[in-house]
């Protein structure tokens, strides 16, 4: 049979001069790990973070060049480029009256 040690008994029987050092250096390497040194803790959460946001603007970026070949692709056929140069750059072609309304 186990016999019931409750835990004053237990706190009793731990000797601080053969486990103490133990809990010392258990508690000054969780320090360091957490919060010292290029590969703490705080540097890794920071980092996950910068790692997403440089992935929010890789989105953007790629969003943006997406939308920069379709107007490319746009431009390739006469219309497109005719309304373009009319609307960017005033253009007009020979005989032509050309009117600016601002509103």
């Amino acid at each position: 049979m186990l016999n019931k040690v409750n835990f004053s008994e237990l706190w009793e029987r731990f000797s601080w001069r053969k486990w103490g050092k133990y809990v010392l250096v258990l508690v000054v390497f969780t320090v360091i790990y957490l919060f010292v040194g290029e590969q703490s803790m705080i540097h890794f959460w920071h980092r996950g973070r910068e790692i997403q946001r440089l992935g929010e603007q890789r989105d953007r970026y790629r969003a943006d060049a997406e939308e920069a070949q379709q107007k490319i692709n746009n431009l390739n056929q006469r219309d497109s480029l005719e309304r373009f140069a009319r609307e960017q750059y005033f253009m007009h072609q020979l005989g032509e009256d050309v009117y600016l309304v601002e509103e």
